[in-house]
């Protein structure tokens, strides 16, 4: 039986991708390689406030998606990353040394360039559905109303 490793992180670039050769570059065998940092907020209730754990990885997006990522990965940018995680061992005059990194599946753009918006950037490619009916089906079926429309959930859900 096969374990599971699997990793989904939410955070935001800490510096542009690309400022120097350890970042973004191609390997021996001409695949694109590039390694980005990101902060990974998380909110922790300790006694009666809410603080904010800010938590650092080291992620590592291989091949087109890297080449195809870079002129979009800047320093504020949030990005969701799908992988699994990878230890390096090495030594080093004598002494050990172990490093655990996100090697990236799947990335994906959202949010703005760290302003809370979310716009997508400048030339950043933009998903049109085919479909432009307003129920999101095609035209030649209908959506029926079965039940609970969900309409009627407040809006102050403390979760």
């Amino acid at each position: 039986m096969t374990d599971t490793n699997h990793v989904v992180l939410v955070g935001r670039l800490t510096k542009d991708l690309g400022t120097d050769e350890r970042s973004f570059g191609y390997v021996a065998n001409g695949q694109a390689r590039a390694n980005v940092s990101i902060a990974v907020n998380r909110s922790k209730k300790n006694g009666d406030q809410w603080i904010d754990e800010v938590n650092y990885f080291d992620v590592t997006i291989w091949g087109k998606t890297a080449e195809n990522l870079k002129p979009y990965l800047t320093k504020g940018k949030q990005i969701v990353v799908d992988g699994y995680l990878k230890q390096d061992r090495w030594e080093k005059d004598g002494q050990k040394f172990s490093k655990v990194t996100v090697v990236a599946t799947n990335v994906q753009l959202i949010g703005g360039k760290g302003d809370g918006t979310s716009q997508a950037p400048a030339g950043a490619p933009h998903f049109q559905p085919a479909n432009n009916s307003s129920n999101g089906y095609s035209s030649g079926y209908s959506a029926d109303s079965y039940g609970d429309t969900g309409m009627d959930i407040p809006e102050d859900i403390p979760f």
